[in-house]
């Protein structure tokens, strides 16, 4: 059986052109939660279901991610500046003309974006183990880039990535679902393989490259200008980043989110890359102080 997140209905919504798959839950306040990559808005089960007792969650799969479509052409329909568009389209089609959302990796980048992009939209931002896409790579240098091959790998221009990774995308994808955790048992058996049953597909393969295609050529470029405009967040935020343990980053996560967002809180927690499934209590109750927050 498909697993589900718990009391979580899912449904189609048309929204930015394109047919997205959302599961949504409770009443309340909007919350919008994004997955990141290699993932589906199966991140959010461990999550989602407690705070659909106070809000209204909605969890889409992001655009060409699960079972939502992706945008045709190139990878600029990919930038995060269009997804977050999207999800704002998404939210007034369920009603909401404001909300909080909260990402994590690939979904953080959409959740900064369309905080920065929406200002009065946007009402607290959260994100999770991620920094923008310029700061990114500014910090990659010498044998750092290693650790984040993926992020060179799939931003490849042409086709070789799509040929690589569908020689055999089980074991591609399937390095990041365990290389990225602290254990065996943060991703059931069964929700790592809807993961990589939803990456399998071509279309999505293709779109997991464009995003990151996006990234590189196309995010960087975005916050590059906005960064020069002097462009801040004025949301409330919340920044969760994964104990790194013994490695020494080549970034100060608060720093770099504090130069962005202003009005910040922040946590370290051990457990991973995945925090909302390492750490799903410490993640929902971080998430509620958030959104309890004045704005």
């Amino acid at each position: 059986m498909t697993p589900t997140i718990p009391g979580f209905d899912g449904r189609t919504v048309r929204a930015g052109g394109l047919d997205l798959h959302v599961a949504a839950a409770g009443e309340g306040p909007p919350l919008l939660l994004l997955h990141g990559f290699p993932q589906t808005h199966l991140a959010w089960r461990r999550v989602a279901p407690a705070l659909a007792d106070r809000f209204h969650v909605v969890c889409p799969d992001l655009p060409g991610y699960g079972a939502s479509d992706g945008p045709d052409g190139g990878h600029e329909h990919y930038a995060k500046r269009t997804t977050a568009a999207t999800m704002v389209s998404l939210m007034r089609r369920l009603g909401h003309e404001r909300f909080s959302v909260v990402g994590h990796d690939r979904g953080a980048l959409v959740a900064f974006r369309a905080a920065l992009d929406h200002p009065a939209v946007v009402e607290r931002l959260g994100v999770i183990d991620v920094i923008p896409a310029t700061d990114m790579w500014a910090s990659l240098r010498g044998v750092g880039g290693v650790f984040a091959f993926h992020l060179y790998f799939l931003a490849q221009p042409g086709d070789l990535p799509e040929r690589v990774i569908g020689a055999d995308s089980d074991t591609f994808f399937g390095h990041f679902l365990d290389a990225w955790v602290d254990g065996p048992d943060v991703i059931r058996a069964d929700v790592r393989e809807a993961y990589l049953a939803a990456a399998r597909r071509p279309a999505a393969i293709h779109a997991i490259c464009q995003d990151y295609r996006a990234g590189a050529f196309v995010d960087a470029v975005h916050d590059d200008e906005d960064r020069r405009a002097g462009r801040l967040i004025r949301a409330p935020t919340l920044a969760i980043w994964q104990d790194p343990g013994d490695v020494v980053l080549p970034f100060d996560p608060a720093a770099v989110w504090r130069e962005w967002a202003p009005d910040l809180s922040t946590l370290t927690l051990p457990g991973g890359h995945f925090l909302p499934e390492a750490q799903p209590e410490a993640v929902t109750a971080a998430i509620e102080e958030l959104l309890g927050r004045p704005g």
